[in-house]
């Protein structure tokens, strides 16, 4: 792999930034075993897109997103922001102070080759500039589920059988690391 670039993604790049949401969360939902889910999949997209056009309104102050590229391809994100709606739930609001740390996707011709422990280590940057300590994070994705315990270990919530029998969500709250 040639040289990776983690960077801030511009306005003009939207559309090939959910083209690129397309590709990964399909690909999720498809090795998840999802792939009856049509409706679920649309929302993961759209919710993305969401955050994207947040991010480029707010001009990174409300959801600050990375990007990592390689060869001039975008091949991978990373976003934090408020923490989502079942976060809040979960937690009676009390992680409604701490940003949330999502949309890390890697494209899957770029999967394990470090790009996102390099994406996570960036926001991890950025929360330190902008004087943060503490983040959370979720996950109801098993694949992730697991990265997500073998990095930060048990999770705070698990939330048994919430998307069907043995399929659990997963919600971390955890000190952001020293550089």
């Amino acid at each position: 792999m040639n040289s990776m670039k983690i960077r801030i993604p511009k306005r003009e790049e939207a559309a090939s930034m959910n083209v690129f949401f397309r590709t990964v969360i399909t690909d999720t939902f498809a090795k998840e075993g999802l792939n009856d889910h049509a409706e679920d999949l649309e929302n993961e997209i759209e919710s993305k897109r969401l955050r994207l056009e947040r991010c480029f309104e707010s001009e990174g102050g409300e959801v600050h997103f990375l990007v990592a590229e390689v060869d001039g391809a975008l091949v991978g994100s990373i976003e934090h922001g408020p923490p989502s709606s079942l976060i809040l739930e979960v937690t009676d609001g009390g992680y409604g102070h701490l940003p949330e740390i999502g949309t890390v996707f890697v494209h899957p011709a770029y999967q394990r080759r470090g790009i996102g422990n390099s994406l996570l280590e960036g926001a991890f940057a950025s929360l330190r500039e902008r004087g943060i300590d503490e983040f959370c994070l979720d996950s109801g994705y098993r694949s992730a589920q697991r990265i997500w315990t073998k990095k930060f270990g048990e999770p705070d919530f698990r939330l048994r059988d919430y998307w069907g029998k043995g399929e659990d969500h997963m919600i971390w709250k955890r000190k952001v690391p020293s550089p």
